[in-house]
């Protein structure tokens, strides 16, 4: 007869669970002040870079972990924009493999060959937002990460959105700041008339703004196409290589930006063959209508390097109502010209007056002399 298996006592399991709990509970609390002082110096910082640095790092020595990653995911959601790292020196990588690659599903962010040993890995959001994961491998004690980890981590991860919300708030506020003030200055120098090439000063000015690899002005040209008549580049040699070069009216970009429409790119390569062949050595890139009353003056295109993140919508807007300001200062610097202009022919046509009637005065007393002699 087979021998009874022996019922545990209720009372040994609810011990064992409150001592576990406890245990728990104690590691827990141990670890509040370096939590707290990580939270401390996480959330004092405004650069968005500088921010996840810290995290990455707080969070490997918060948790014992060799490694440490944050994977960002794009504007559209859909793959990493960025990935920072912490302690994954070469060895690491040979070891760790790619800690953070790729999103799939269910999975998390984790492609790594051979697998680390031991991962954790927790979301990061800004609001109702996911930012991107955080991703910790490789304890160092060689064992596995433990509740209290997963616990200390998910905290510091929800502090870690409040931090990154306040870094993008402050980054969005300063990169305001900087168009404001290019189109300030735009508009000086157009209008104070220090500016030699007013479409060259709105070229150069764009591309700083963008941070683009050029910035560049077309004009309409007679056969319905655009022309590249000005360029500031990061680069003068590839950059005046291109002054000149006409964007055909075959073009399918070329009647939405002479409709007025913006056109956005964000891979060159998948775009219709003329773009690609005029701005096809660059990347991502914005073309915006220069439009001043019911005509477009012009198109600004501030093309990135080739790899380069795409414009995102914030940046869009922000070049949007540059071009327009730009757009309104080239119509206020054309009209300040023709009014210089008609200024100095008003001067010549005095001039002429008082010339004519210098001139007469003289005649009719020459006539006078003459006509007093003959008497």
């Amino acid at each position: 007869m087979a021998a009874s298996v022996p019922t545990p006592d209720p009372l040994d399991v609810a011990a064992e669970a409150t001592r576990g709990l406890q245990g728990l509970s104690t590691e827990l609390t141990a670890r509040v002040p370096r939590l707290l002082e990580a939270m401390r110096s996480i959330g004092t910082g405004l650069e968005l870079r500088v921010v996840l640095d810290r995290i990455a790092e707080t969070a490997a020595e918060l948790a014992g972990a060799r490694c440490a990653a944050i994977g960002g995911y794009d504007a559209a959601g859909q793959g990493l924009a960025d990935v920072i790292s912490y302690g994954v020196t070469e060895a690491d990588r040979e070891r760790c493999g790619s800690l953070v690659s790729a999103r799939s599903a269910g999975a998390g962010l984790l492609s790594a060959d051979p697998l680390p040993r031991s991962f954790l890995g927790v979301p990061i959001r800004v609001g109702d937002e996911v930012f991107g994961h955080l991703c910790l491998a490789e304890k160092r004690d060689g064992g596995e990460f433990s509740v209290p980890d997963l616990h200390m981590v998910k905290v510091l991860a929800t502090e870690a959105g409040i931090a990154i919300g306040n870094a993008r708030f402050h980054e969005a506020t300063r990169q305001r700041e900087r168009w404001i003030d290019g189109s300030v200055a735009v508009t000086h120098s157009l209008l104070s008339g220090d500016a030699e090439d007013a479409l060259v000063v709105v070229a150069e000015k764009a591309r700083q703004l963008a941070g683009s690899a050029a910035g560049f002005v077309l004009v309409p040209e007679e056969g319905g196409g655009l022309e590249i008549v000005a360029v500031d580049a990061a680069n003068p040699a590839e950059g005046a290589a291109l002054l000149g070069t006409v964007v055909p009216a075959g073009s399918p970009a070329v009647p939405r930006l002479l409709a007025g429409e913006p056109v956005f790119v964000d891979d060159p390569a998948a775009e219709p063959r003329p773009i690609a062949g005029v701005l096809g050595r660059y990347g991502p890139n914005m073309m915006l209508p220069l439009s001043g009353g019911d005509r477009v003056l012009g198109v600004l295109a501030t093309p990135r390097d080739p790899g380069a993140r795409p414009f995102t919508a914030t940046e869009r807007r922000l070049a949007l109502q540059f071009a327009a300001q730009a757009a309104v200062a080239l119509v206020l610097a054309e009209a300040q010209r023709d009014r210089e202009r008609l200024a100095v022919l008003e001067e010549r046509d005095r001039i002429a007056r008082d010339l004519h009637d210098l001139v007469i005065q003289r005649l009719f007393a020459t006539g006078m002399l003459l006509e007093s002699a003959r008497r």
